[in-house]
Parts: C-alpha cells; sequence; structure tokens
C-alpha cells in the first residue's frame, strides 16, 4: 500500500539526507502529488544548503582570528547615520563558535519582520551583546562621523566581556584591542551583520517610542528619514527636540 501524500510531506519534513531510503523509494512512485512533494522537498534542501554556504563564506573572517587564537570576536556596525531625526545607534556582538542562524544578513537587506525574528535569536544565541546611543544634541555638538564612533565605543565598553578583537564595518575606532576594518562589512561577516541588525532594531523601537511624544512627524513609519511625508510635517511644524538642526534641510528651516 503507498503512502498517503499528506503522509508523505509529513516525513519528508524530517528528512535530510537525499539517500534515504524513504526518498529513493519515493522517486519510483508515478503519482503526481508525491512528485510535486518531493521537488518541493528538493527546492527546499537546496535553499537550506545555499544559506549554510553563505553562512560559512560570512564567517571566513572569524574563523581565520580563531584559528590565530582569538576567542572573543565582536562585530560592530551602526544604523542611523543619514536620518534627520533621532539617534545613531551602534552595537556589538561577540557570537559563541557554534553559532548559526540561517538567512543571516546586512539588516539593510532584511524586512522589518524578518530583522525582529533575527533579533530575538541573536540575543537568545549570543555571547555578549553591548548597544551604544548617541543623541541628537550630541551628533549636532560633534557630528555624525564622530557620534557614530563615539557610540561603537560605548557598544564596546557595553559589552560584559572585553573582546580580544574587533570586527568593525569600515570604520576603526580608538578602543584598546586589535581591530579589522571591513569594507561593506554587515555582507561579508557574520558578526557585523549580527551587530547591523542589533542596532537597526534597537533603533527602530526608540523611533516608533518617539513617535509616540512627536505623532506629527510619522517617525515610527519613515524612522526619521528624510521622506516625503516627514519633509512635508517639517514645513508645517518646524524640528522637534529630536531633530538634527545641523542636517540639511533641517538647518534650513523655515526657508527649504
Amino acid at each position: 500500500m503507498k503512502v498517503k501524500i499528506s503522509e508523505i510531506e509529513e516525513r519528508l519534513a524530517v528528512v535530510k539526507d537525499p539517500d534515504n531510503p524513504f526518498i529513493l523509494a519515493l522517486q519510483k512512485d508515478g503519482r503526481k502529488g508525491a512528485q510535486e512533494a518531493l521537488e518541493k522537498w528538493k527546492r527546499k534542501l537546496e535553499k537550506e544548503h545555499q544559506a549554510l554556504e553563505k553562512f560559512r563564506e560570512m564567517m571566513r573572517y572569524e574563523n581565520a582570528l580563531r584559528l590565530e587564537g582569538h576567542r572573543l570576536i565582536a562585530g560592530i556596525d551602526e544604523a542611523g547615520r543619514g536620518p534627520l531625526a533621532g539617534p545613531v545607534v551602534a552595537a556589538a556582538v561577540i557570537l559563541p563558535e557554534d553559532f548559526y542562524l540561517a538567512g543571516l544578513n546586512d539588516s539593510k537587506q532584511l524586512s522589518g519582520k524578518q530583522r525582529e525574528k533575527y533579533y530575538s535569536a541573536i540575543c537568545e544565541k549570543a555571547g555578549y551583546i553591548g548597544v551604544g546611543i548617541v543623541d541628537a544634541d550630541e551628533i549636532d555638538k560633534i557630528n555624525i562621523y564622530k557620534a557614530a564612533k563615539k557610540a561603537m565605543m560605548l557598544a564596546v565598553e557595553n559589552l560584559l566581556e572585553k573582546p580580544d578583537h574587533l570586527l568593525i564595518d569600515a570604520m576603526e575606532i580608538p578602543a584598546p584591542y586589535p581591530q579589522t576594518s571591513i569594507i561593506k562589512g554587515d555582507a561579508k561577516s557574520v558578526s557585523i551583520a549580527a551587530a547591523s541588525i542589533i542596532a537597526k532594531v534597537t533603533r527602530d523601537r526608540l523611533m516608533q517610542e518617539m513617535d509616540k511624544k512627536y505623532p506629527e512627524y510619522g517617525f515610527a513609519k519613515n524612522m526619521g528619514y528624510g521622506t516625503k511625508e516627514h519633509l512635508e510635517a517639517l514645513k508645517r511644524h518646524g524640528p522637534c527636540p529630536i531633530h538634527r538642526k545641523t542636517f540639511a534641510p533641517v538647518k534650513n528651516w523655515p526657508a527649504f
């Protein structure tokens, strides 16, 4: 008696080996439903394989450092350099050696829902996480570049364990640890990708809170970036306390 199609799908959900006897038998099953289920399983398996290969590629910096004896490797990234309002937020993340999270990538390549999912997984699995926040007033005082560096320094200082190497997205910071700056590091290093997600989700949540205080600007939707709706609100209401007064066009109000 042949296995029901519904049962085939249930059994395929736990099979990973193409040489599994069940897979070999299924290949000889002439029913359309059986072959459709098998093809769906093959596509899923290939997708999982590609995700694993991508993850392994993004671990090359961490793996090389571990071969040199480093164990507490912190990935560092920031979110919020470009917006007209709100803080710049940085995160430092130290991952355990056996960490794996399929699909982990630069936060900008993920949807908001995906970022929230990965944020929870990283918080659950990471060894240590530090966050640094520099508000709009300080950004105006010292400029955004220095503010981003300061946020990164604060993130490192807020780690509960001192790192022995830093992997930083396209920047160097005056920290007392050896470091490697990686251009587009959030797409090349698992640790930096994890930090980019922690920083982005942390900042987005802060802006959602600010939206409750200043609802006219739509911060929960635009996160402080200069969208059409945000600029129109600026024209009508002028800057609020969390706007960056040195950023154009905010600094040109009411002339812009």
